[in-house]
């Protein structure tokens, strides 16, 4: 069974379209990565989820069920880190838990679930007096109650310093670990990549990509080549050779280093072409996308398209 499933999702606010006829499926079980830049429509489609707004067309259904008509039922077997969220500056940690842990009817222990996120030292301090980090980790432990099914995080790890940021992934990983589904936004794409099993890109209410990380990689076809050669002279007939290759877009020599963005087919044409003209090719390397590129080259292609 599908976690969530969008049929030809649309949302419109008086003139402006935030969504326009999204296609998604996340399965069970998956850590799903929901990319886009500002405004792209990823705020808009959480909240439908949740039904804070109604669809102006299409359907939306979570964990099986109509988000709209059954919300109430899917809200028990949820658990949401929103962003913007407010807390209760008067409570301390442990009551906004105890507070969670009664309307869920579940049993879960609030000091372990505080220590988990690392809030331990802090769990009978008014929450007023929390940095936003400590909010943060205060919004994912009362999201944990319950051992939910299916956790939405909108921007998990906003406030959060980099051990807070690697915290928030490795709770991430063993809700994942546990058979929960992850659903989460986030414009900080290297945390996105180290967790996610599939990443989707929403541009201007479009969903423009949807794959692995990997599979994003194979689809773009692009990496770069780093070419370490044992001498420079003649070689700017070998740099020729290969600027004039189809599926090369970017040659730079740097000394002794030749950078090629290429096609990954193109590296046995790139290597014969430094052999053809005597430069011996002491070493070589490629490096692939990071998420960042990726994420770059899509959303670039789809504003020229």
């Amino acid at each position: 069974m599908t976690a969530i499933e969008l049929d030809g999702l649309r949302k419109e606010f008086a003139d402006v379209v935030a969504l326009d006829g999204v296609d998604l499926t996340v399965d069970e079980g998956e850590v799903f990565g929901f990319l886009g830049p500002n405004g792209a429509g990823k705020s808009t489609t959480i909240n439908i989820l949740l039904d804070f707004v109604r669809p102006t067309a299409g359907s939306a259904k979570v964990l099986g069920r109509d988000a709209q008509e059954r919300s109430a039922e899917i809200g028990e077997r949820i658990g949401v880190l929103p962003e913007g969220y407010d807390i209760y500056e008067r409570l301390s940690a442990r009551e906004h838990l105890e507070f969670v842990v009664e309307s869920k009817d579940a049993d879960d222990d609030p000091g372990a679930l505080l220590e988990r996120v690392g809030l331990e030292d802090a769990i009978d301090r008014r929450a007023g007096g929390y940095s936003k980090g400590m909010k943060q980790r205060l919004a994912l432990a009362m999201a944990l109650v319950g051992e939910p099914d299916l956790l939405i995080l909108d921007e998990p790890t906003t406030g959060l310093d980099p051990n807070g940021a690697r915290e928030m992934r490795e709770v991430i990983r063993e809700e994942s670990d546990r058979g929960a589904t992850v659903f989460f936004s986030s414009h900080i794409l290297s945390q996105v990549e180290s967790v996610c099993d599939t990443v989707g890109i929403l541009q201007d209410g479009q969903l423009i990509a949807k794959d692995s990380v990997e599979g994003l990689r194979d689809a773009q076809g692009d990496m770069t080549m780093v070419v370490t050669v044992g001498e420079t002279g003649g070689i700017d007939a070998a740099l020729d050779e290969i600027r004039a290759l189809q599926s090369v877009s970017d040659v730079d020599l740097d000394t002794d280093e030749v950078t090629i963005g290429c096609e990954r087919d193109a590296k046995m044409a790139v290597l014969n072409a430094f052999e053809d003209n005597g430069i011996p090719v002491e070493d070589f390397e490629t490096q692939e996308a990071s998420l960042e590129d990726l994420f770059s080259s899509y959303t670039e292609q789809e504003v020229q398209a």
